[in-house]
């Protein structure tokens, strides 16, 4: 079938997209609509003396400059954290109050101050210059290991060392008799660098009211409507949460960024109920760098306990993660339940433990981004796995080899609690490193010595632990002048849901490809939805669709029974038409939708139309696992590296479109690209003061960066949903960096190297050769 399961169809949103016809946030005009800027905090951490805005709002074209103060006094709430994260010993941590608009201090460089409202940007822009704000100055934490440093100034009192979380996982004391145990013992300290998720679209939202209905409306990108409803009216605005229609329209990327509410949501909506009018704000690519959360940000101390054959014994990691100021949405979770879940990666590791210690910095929160804690765990335990062969004098691939979790052994569930369903992680490493010709990379490193070159082979195994949605509703409608609306919960933020959901669809129901119509973002429209993360959507959304096309099914064949004559349990659904066994007598699914909008006997059981839902609960997560080999070239005069050759190979799953998984694994191998090799978020240490808001500043791989990706795929159905998908969207970016730092660090072997931190800078890798890294 063309658009069968398994078929790479081609993205239906591309040509929309490509001809300039895409619909953002920016790109919607409300009649009246006012615009908006947000005046910012120039200190990352000061007192507020005062704020004289008289000046700004006798400017021409000004309609209002609210601060705190107004804020206050109409009665809007901050932005709570509601999660779960506890300390090791059972007690709520410390959560600092955080305002829409700073009270009378300010704790980080970006942080709102006052909110101006002008007939256009430009004159926004110029009374937000003539704000004055009486600053006093006060010392700052610009870095993450200083925070808990002796006589470090405290973000707030209330948290002593600046500890926002002190949060441990696993058995310490049998963590502590393996070590005891043990043949070998191997450390490293590693940094997980700070990174902006920088996506195409930046920040933005338009707010709306209507004063005889008293309704808002928020337009703004997002990964799930209903949670911004939820948060926005019951934290923010206090009101019913019919009091809020939330609609997102296309969304130029999200990667986790875009899962919460920003305090930027909660102005428009109450700056466009004071004047009546709507209220758009667009940020500028320095704002978003600046102000859009932030992302990894952590300090490790990781050791890894072995027998005498290389077996892994143990693994003990000590993290200090920095959440920034505040805590955001998910600013503990990441660092804590989300870094320690996946800390044994695919290996047979019998016990570990890990203590983290979450504090609070003088800069941007941190928060999910592109698998939210798996790949920093990743990172660590690859990297602990190549140190490990280093220590032993054995290849990297053969201690994988001795400690990877067999096949025979599924389902397994490891040291950390997950249980792993399915999969065959030494066949990918085995076939990974066969498609790289690992065999001939000897002979190649000898000839690029002799051309002046060195060259690395770098290597690692990943799982993704996929499951962010705890559920999702899913509905199937057909339409009486043809055609069907697919109604869901998921939110689309380039993924391209439209086309794969439609193809689910039109192979389960034998309906034209063209005919789905996906209905999305938009509270009004969309009754329920738990949005899209943890790389979800089809094994959870796309899971609630079934169950709503098995639905569509049950019902139509009580109408195909009546139009062909027979009881219905004589009747078959297969390849879109309802048959009767032993008989050439059909009739097709779009026949049955049609006769749905007639009055018929079937009227009175099935209603008029054709018409199901669905609610799936996720019987368990599921894991998209692999294995990136590396090929890399190092100039030993200028620091430079060039990625040579890459290798993937992937289990994702069953794959219902080969073409939009090979897209994703190439969007998560250009982020992970990017950590490991230029990208950096960099603060001045003693002032807090962020030195990379800008392109010139913040280096993201370019076009020509990005290799040539050999990418195979190893198709092992999933157990724990019905389609047999794994989810694809974080798997690039959690197997690329310590994939490319296990590439880099090899072709410095030479030289003593052990092991570099992310970024990997032409610097960075030009100091190291000197031997002052």
């Amino acid at each position: 079938m063309k658009y069968g399961f398994g078929q790479s169809v081609r993205r239906s949103e591309d040509l929309r997209l490509l001809m300039g016809c895409g619909r953002f946030t920016d790109d919607i005009v409300l009649p009246r609509m006012t615009a908006a800027v947000v005046l910012r905090s120039p200190h990352a951490h000061a007192a507020v003396r005062g704020i004289d805005a008289e000046a700004a709002r006798a400017m021409p074209g000004v309609l209002a400059v609210l601060t705190a103060a107004d804020a206050a006094a109409d009665g809007l709430g901050p932005l709570r954290v509601v999660d779960t994260t506890k300390n090791r010993d059972g007690s709520a941590p410390f959560t600092p109050r955080r305002t829409i608009l700073a009270e009378s201090r300010v704790r980080y460089v970006g942080e709102p101050v006052a909110l101006v409202v002008a007939e256009t940007e430009a004159e926004a822009r110029d009374a937000a210059e003539a704000i004055e704000v009486d600053y006093e100055s006060l010392p700052a934490v610009g870095d993450t290991e200083g925070a808990m440093r002796e006589g470090a100034p405290l973000i707030w009192p209330e948290a002593p060392r600046n500890r926002a979380v002190e949060w441990e996982a696993g058995d310490r004391a049998a963590t502590e008799r393996a070590f005891a145990a043990s043949s070998r013992t191997v450390r490293l300290t590693l940094v997980n660098n700070r990174v902006n998720g920088t996506p195409m679209e930046p920040a933005a939202a338009i707010g709306d009211y209507e004063p005889g209905e008293g309704r808002y409306t928020l337009y703004a990108p997002s990964q799930g409507v209903h949670g911004l409803r939820e948060t926005l009216t019951r934290d923010v605005l206090a009101v019913e949460e019919r009091r809020l229609r939330v609609v997102t329209p296309d969304v130029g990327g999200a990667f986790g960024l875009r899962e919460a509410a920003f305090a930027e949501h909660g102005l428009v909506l109450w700056a466009a109920r004071r004047l009546g009018r709507p209220v758009k704000w667009c940020a500028t690519r320095a704002e978003s760098m600046l102000a859009d959360p932030h992302a990894r940000d952590h300090v490790t101390e990781a050791e890894i306990a072995l027998d005498a054959e290389g077996r892994f014994l143990a693994v003990r990691v000590h993290t200090i993660g920095n959440i920034g100021a505040y805590a955001s949405a998910h600013g503990r979770t990441v660092p804590t339940d989300g870094y320690a879940a996946g800390i044994t990666g695919l290996y047979t590791v019998p016990v570990f433990h890990v203590s983290v210690d979450v504090v609070f910095t003088n800069m941007m929160m941190t928060d999910a981004y592109r698998g939210a804690g798996r790949p920093e765990a990743i990172y660590v335990i690859e990297r602990l796995a190549d140190a490990a062969a280093a220590e032993l004098g054995i290849a990297r691939e053969e201690i994988r080899r001795r400690n990877l979790i067999p096949e025979s052994a599924m389902p397994y569930r490891t040291a950390t609690g997950e249980v792993y369903d399915s999969g065959e992680f030494e066949r990918n490493m085995t076939e990974a490193l066969k498609a790289a010709d690992a065999a001939g990379f000897d002979a190649r490193r000898t000839a690029a010595r002799a051309r002046g070159r060195l060259l690395g082979l770098g290597l690692s195994t990943y799982v993704k632990i996929n499951g962010g949605m705890p559920n999702e509703l899913a509905e199937i409608r057909f339409e009486s002048g043809g055609g069907l609306a697919v109604i869901i919960g998921t939110q689309t933020n380039g993924q391209g849901h439209a086309t794969s959901f439609a193809q689910l669809v039109a192979d389960r129901l034998g309906v034209p490809f063209e005919s789905v119509t996906l209905i999305q973002g938009d509270s009004e429209n969309v009754p329920y939805g738990k949005g899209t993360g943890g790389s979800s959507a089809l094994s959870v959304g796309g899971a609630a669709l079934a169950g709503a096309i098995d639905k569509v099914i049950l019902s139509g064949r009580k109408i195909a029974a009546h139009l062909l004559e027979a009881a219905e349990a004589d009747v078959r659904f297969e390849s879109g038409r309802y048959t009767i066994a032993g008989t050439d007598r059909s009739v097709g699914m779009s026949e049955v939708a049609a006769a749905s909008f007639r009055a018929g006997p079937w009227s009175a059981e099935i209603g008029f139309g054709l018409a199901e839902r669905a609610l799936y609960l996720p019987r368990g997560k599921t894991f998209a696992n692999g294995c990136h080999v590396v090929e890399v070239e190092v100039d030993p005069e200028t620091g430079r590296t060039e990625i040579l050759r890459y290798t993937i190979v992937d289990d994702m799953g069953r794959l219902l479109n080969p073409m939009l998984v090979l897209g994703q694994i190439h969007g998560g191998l250009a982020q992970g690209l990017g950590q490991a090799m230029s990208e950096s978020c960099a603060y001045e240490r003693e002032t807090g003061q962020f030195l990379s808001a800008t392109f010139m500043d913040y280096c993201l791989p370019r076009a020509a960066d990005i290799p040539d990706v050999t990418i195979a795929f190893n198709e092992v159905p999933c157990t724990t949903n019905p389609l047999g998908v794994k989810g694809v969207g974080e798997a690039g970016t959690t197997g690329a960096m310590p994939a490319i730092v296990s590439a880099v660090v090899d072709a410095l072997r030479d030289f003593g190297v052990r092991h570099l931190d992310m970024p990997l800078t032409p610097e960075r890798v030009w100091r190291a050769i000197r031997g002052n890294g």
